[in-house]
């Protein structure tokens, strides 16, 4: 069973746009306005427009609006981190910080059109492998 995360976007077409010409997602589905399904290999994204009282963008019973951004984020392996912020820059998107090395490799954080953050990492071994996979790194 793939993994699905649904992020809360501003506009599912932007969002749509966004992670397949960007990151290289493929889309799924779209079957109304406010909602769009792409993947990346066994990870499934739910774009969802907040629409008041329906969908998995509803408003709480607190009356409560759901709303993009957050730091929680999706996680994806690159093979070349430096070349990949440079594609990204090139088309215009924005970062919400520098380069981190850390022990296991190094990571930018990258902003979609609402906010809502992906985290690029690039392993220092080619034997990482993300939790519960049994794939090496793979492409952006």
């Amino acid at each position: 069973m793939p993994a699905c995360v649904r992020y809360i976007v501003n506009d599912v077409n932007a969002a749509i746009k966004f992670y397949t010409e960007q990151l290289g997602f493929t889309l799924e589905m779209h079957p109304a306005p406010p909602f769009a399904e792409v993947s990346r290999g066994d990870l499934h994204l739910y774009l969802t427009q907040p629409m008041g009282s329906v969908g998995g963008g509803a408003h709480m019973p607190s009356g409560e609006k759901q709303i993009p951004g957050g730091w929680n984020r999706i996680h994806l392996v690159v093979e070349d981190l430096d070349a990949v912020i440079a594609k990204l820059k090139a088309a215009g998107n924005k970062f919400k910080n520098e380069v981190v090395q850390g022990v296991g490799g190094k990571q930018i954080l990258l902003e979609d059109p609402s906010g809502n953050l992906v985290e690029l990492f690039q392993p220092t071994s080619g034997a990482y492998r993300a939790p519960g996979s049994t794939k090496k790194a793979g492409k952006v």
